[in-house]
């Protein structure tokens, strides 16, 4: 079985590391890439600079609030794009905004997470994407 892959797009330092530590705790995916903004976000998407020999991940967690391409544009483009639309997204942010989450899901994005503040329940929450995304659902192989 090849390693699951799964880009994190997120600008917190605090952020990358709970959600680090959330996925060891969960023992989940065997590599996460992060980029820090919405423009690394979509080079690495489409291969580009830098990111000319990445793998395409198996699954996206997008934070909303990024600097230079906002997390609404990146979801915009993934789900535009014929190669990268069936990549599941997964919108984790502080929002908590109602108009957030039906701009997210108008954008196709596959489902909306808020991120709590406590640890133990974040923790839970990658557990939960781990489970569902790579136990439960059947996603299309690369």
């Amino acid at each position: 079985m090849r390693p699951i892959e799964v880009l994190l797009v997120e600008d917190s330092p605090t952020d990358i590391a709970l959600t680090r530590e959330g996925m060891e705790v969960a023992k989940f995916a065997n590599r996460l890439t992060v980029v820090e903004d919405g423009a690394d976000a979509l080079d690495y998407l489409n291969g580009h600079g830098a990111f000319g020999d990445r793998r395409l991940p198996d699954l996206i967690l997008l934070d909303l609030n990024i600097p230079k391409v906002s997390g609404f544009d990146v979801l915009k483009h993934i789900k535009e794009s014929e190669q990268l639309r069936q990549i599941p997204v997964v919108v984790l942010t502080s929002s908590k905004d109602e108009q957030d989450v039906a701009r997210a899901y108008r954008e196709f994005a596959n489902c909306f997470i808020s991120k709590p503040v406590d640890f133990g329940k974040f923790a839970d929450i990658v557990r939960a994407i781990d489970s569902f995304w790579f136990s439960i659902v059947a996603l299309p192989s690369r």
